[in-house]
């Protein structure tokens, strides 16, 4: 059985970062050894911007990586796992993947470089974690995701995009998700 001290946590937030009332803020504070990946810019991102701040980040890791992304930030960890199938990432705690394709295109749209969504197995363990009444994606869409990408699906009922307007707090469901996915873990 593993826990936190076994893993360098490391968090993706989606578009426009994670405010204050984010539950990955709140999972932050509550747990030091879990860091953010920064990016240069959260209004307008480009991939290959993202993808860097992500690699740099694994890279600084001396033990294995856990990702935990929520909404774009899940796009970023299928997408860079894709291009980087040797890392020392251990496994993915996916939450609330977006629909991307969806939106591509779309007016005040200033994402560049996350589409299409991928849909190859990933080379590591992941688990995701969908809404079934989630404006970004539908909950078969998320299925699908998980089916490809060779996680498992959890069901988390009616939280809609699980961001800040979802008021989640801490999140306590979500920690005792993210706990029992730790504990099926080997670190490699």
């Amino acid at each position: 059985m593993h826990d936190l001290a076994d893993f360098n946590i490391l968090m993706l937030p989606g578009w426009h970062g994670s405010g204050a009332e984010h539950w990955q803020t709140g999972w932050e504070t509550a747990f030091p050894s879990m860091r953010r990946v920064m990016q240069a810019d959260w209004e307008s991102p480009r991939y290959v911007d993202w993808s860097q701040r992500l690699t740099a980040a694994v890279e600084t890791c001396d033990k294995p990586v856990v990702l935990v992304g929520h909404s774009l930030g899940t796009t970023l960890a299928v997408r860079w796992a894709a291009a980087h199938p040797d890392s020392k990432v251990a496994g993915a705690f996916l939450v609330a993947p977006t629909d991307i394709d969806r939106f591509t295109g779309s007016p005040g749209y200033t994402i560049h470089g996350f589409d299409p969504v991928l849909l190859d197995q990933l080379p590591f363990p992941a688990t995701v974690v969908a809404s079934r009444n989630d404006d970004r994606v539908s909950f078969e869409r998320a299925g699908l995701f998980a089916s490809s990408w060779g996680a498992r699906l959890v069901d988390a009922g009616h939280l809609g995009h699980m961001g800040s307007a979802a008021n989640l707090g801490l999140w306590p469901q979500g920690l005792v998700w993210f706990g029992q996915f730790l504990a099926t873990l080997d670190p490699v």
